[in-house]
């Protein structure tokens, strides 16, 4: 099969990248490669649907300035193609004193991204959460919720509106260079283009060295495991409530999402999963957790993080200390409220220093481009991102 881009991934980085591609060069052909039966089956499909404001990234990053703009981008898609959204608000709590400074410094952040946001004290907290306990706390009106799956959906619609094709159960296998082509070898046979972009998520980096890319980033797969308000306590959140994160420490803790379909999830924490797609305790793939407790990359990282590890993983076995995680925010939670919802597993790059890679990361050779990081929030900012990708690639296809 003939194609001027192949795209590796249809989670909705991979998808938005194909449709930007098709808008900025109408007429030429892009193929998708998923090796799932479905589309958005990994870190796409199992997030809790925040659209998140930009309030937690470092100015001039390019999660800082895709994901405004991305933001904005996304809704608009949603709203042109019936894609049910929300834009319903955040606050971020500070719980203690001691975590005052911490918040001052998102809050700044903010600011200096351009994130509608306002430091509040204890009353108006309660008018916007009655149940949330805090001593202060940044209000973010801009945060909303979405369902990715169905912006995933929607993509696809337009992709193959576009005359291009998305193709399922395609594992993407090798690449052989040759006469001027590039040749993506898969289980659904081999596809001749001009150029691949990898968007494989939780394997990315595994395609890239396919590709002949010099990376020495390793990804280490994070289980984030949830729960999820009994209905009786929905009136406990009435929109989304998170901790001061730890600084130091990539995840932004335990807190609660209201979801667009209704509900309202817990979670998650972040432990380390024993395989790339280890959704479940119990899921174990020897040469992937072979890898990952062999890179050394991932030995620094363990060393440093120990005692945060540590707790994470009581909270896996724990349902009482991940309860006790959550009464921090709202105390009237009880463990007799939730159940346990479908986990997720977070594509985290380490450096081999162990150093977790904080933005998104693209790489190049002359035929691929590889996106090796994109965490949270790259779901908001994927339309961004694919414009990213695609002004990279705009040259090429002159």
């Amino acid at each position: 099969m003939h194609s001027d881009l192949v795209v590796i991934g249809g989670g909705i980085v991979g998808l938005a990248t194909a449709y930007r591609f098709t808008q900025r060069f109408p007429g030429k052909r892009v193929v998708v490669l998923e090796k799932e039966p479905r589309v958005a089956q990994h870190q796409t499909g199992r997030n809790s649907g925040v659209l998140h404001s930009g309030i937690y990234y470092t100015p001039g990053s390019l999660k800082a300035t895709n994901c405004l703009a991305g933001k904005r981008a996304l809704e608009e898609f949603c709203a042109t193609h019936k894609v049910p959204f929300e834009t319903c608000g955040k606050v971020i709590v500070a719980v203690e004193e001691s975590e005052r400074p911490a918040l001052e410094r998102i809050y700044q952040r903010g600011q200096a991204n351009g994130v509608p946001c306002e430091m509040i004290g204890v009353e108006r907290l309660r008018e916007l959460e009655p149940h949330a306990r805090g001593v202060a706390a940044i209000h973010v009106p801009s945060t909303g919720i979405v369902d990715y799956i169905a912006v995933c959906e929607r993509l696809v619609d337009c992709l193959l509106a576009a005359g291009g094709e998305v193709i399922t159960g395609a594992k993407a296998t090798g690449f052989i260079e040759r006469d001027q082509e590039l040749v993506v070898q898969s289980t659904r046979g081999e596809f001749i283009t001009h150029h691949a972009v990898n968007c494989g998520g939780l394997q990315c980096d595994q395609i890239a060295r396919l590709s002949g890319q010099a990376t020495d980033v390793r990804i280490i797969p994070f289980r984030g495991e949830y729960f999820e308000l009994r209905p009786q306590s929905h009136h406990l959140v009435k929109n989304l409530i998170y901790p001061t994160p730890d600084p130091s420490f990539p995840f932004l803790g335990v807190h609660f999402t209201r979801m667009i379909a209704g509900g309202v999830e817990c979670g998650p924490n972040a432990v380390l999963a024993f395989a790339r797609e280890g959704y479940e305790k119990t899921s174990v793939n020897w040469s992937d957790l072979a890898g990952t407790l062999t890179y050394p990359g991932f030995v620094r990282l363990a060393l440093k993080y120990w005692k945060t590890g540590a707790g994470e993983m009581w909270r896996s076995v724990s349902k009482h200390a991940f309860v006790r995680a959550l009464q921090r925010l709202v105390p009237e939670i009880t463990a007799e409220d939730l159940t346990p919802v479908p986990a997720g597993v977070r594509a985290q790059a380490v450096k081999p220093d162990g150093t977790l890679v904080d933005d998104f990361l693209i790489a190049e050779t002359p035929r691929v481009v590889n996106v090796l990081n994109a965490p949270s929030p790259a779901a908001t900012a994927a339309l961004n991102i694919g414009l990213l990708i695609v002004d990279r690639l705009a040259a090429r296809y002159r």
